[in-house]
């Protein structure tokens, strides 16, 4: 079992959009700079959570993504489903046919995980990570690393121009 970069980067993106959202809608260049993600990736991961009605878009000048509900009401198992990602634990991704076809002696207990990793994810909101020190320093550090590039970007720009 283990969730695939599909499930991480969507999950990544809504966190980064419900830290950055507070004062308008975020554009997916300003996340793929801070979470280092394609924007191609983004895009495609973004058009299936505005589908399941995680995120609107915001067309025009200073148009980007906002968060279609309270950060308290949007679960990181949300995000997962929304884009069919899977926390299956078992061989046979849940078709009881393990073995030759038919279940295996193990079945029960990895459907059993699988539960319980999915019920883990239903219980944690973006308002509670958004909320943990560690993930407000570390959006802190993303925040300086891309000012910074921006900075060294208008120098090079100035050294280049004399």
């Amino acid at each position: 079992m283990r969730l695939t970069t599909k499930g991480r980067y969507a999950v990544t993106a809504m966190l980064d959009l419900a830290l950055h959202g507070k004062n308008g809608p975020v554009s997916l260049a300003e996340i793929s700079q801070r979470q280092d993600i394609s924007l191609s990736y983004l895009e495609q991961l973004f058009s299936k959570l505005r589908r399941n009605d995680l995120v609107r878009s915001i067309r025009g000048p200073g148009g980007g993504y906002q968060l279609s509900r309270l950060d308290d009401e949007i679960f990181i198992a949300d995000v997962v489903d929304a884009v069919n990602e899977s926390v299956d634990a078992t061989l046979c991704q849940g078709d009881n046919n393990c073995q030759q076809g038919k279940t295996c002696l193990t079945h029960h207990l990895w459907d059993d995980l699988s539960q319980q990793i999915h019920d883990f994810l239903s219980s944690i909101s973006l308002a509670t990570l958004v909320e943990r020190n560690e993930v407000r320093r570390i959006a802190k550090r993303q925040d300086r690393k891309v000012q910074q590039r921006a900075l060294d970007e208008n120098l090079i720009q100035i050294q280049t121009r004399v």
